[in-house]
């Protein structure tokens, strides 16, 4: 069963958002709240980006997501937007979006899809991302946790 086509969203990544505040706003909720965080870089005009953000909330990744992770949009424009945050989460542009990080509670990087691993997200199965998440939410051992 693969991911669920969608119509385009145009509100998606705000044009005016501000990612760097939004990433460490989501960080301080992050260690309140035992979660961590799931940056989602893409784009309004990225089709695989709106396939990709239905599925994560929505279903059983949905579900997933809503208990352990803090999801944060990084708008690229044009490929010309965020390209700082692209880089400090090593984030290869050029392999596609949308692209995912996961974050630990202190801010380091956990995991990042650097080969574009969702770049085809349309063509995902649901119970790949599920698993996928799975690996990824908040471990039970809390004093491990990066």
């Amino acid at each position: 069963d693969v991911l669920e086509a969608v119509s385009v969203k145009k509100d998606l990544y705000p044009a005016d958002a501000d990612a760097k505040k939004e990433i460490e706003d989501a960080l301080k909720q992050a260690a309140a709240g035992k979660k961590r965080v799931l940056l989602v870089f893409g784009a309004n005009w990225c089709y695989d980006c709106h396939v990709l953000d239905r599925a994560l909330h929505d279903g059983p990744a949905g579900k997933v997501v809503k208990e352990s992770f803090l999801l944060v949009h990084v708008d690229i424009g044009e490929a010309n937007k965020n390209l700082n945050l692209a880089k400090k989460y090593k984030v290869p542009l050029d392999k596609g979006v949308p692209a995912v990080v996961i974050l630990g509670r202190d801010g380091g990087i956990l995991y990042s899809s650097g080969d574009g691993e969702f770049e085809a997200a349309r063509k995902m199965m649901k119970k790949d991302l599920v698993a996928f998440l799975g690996r990824w939410k908040q471990p039970l051992v809390q004093n491990r946790e990066r």
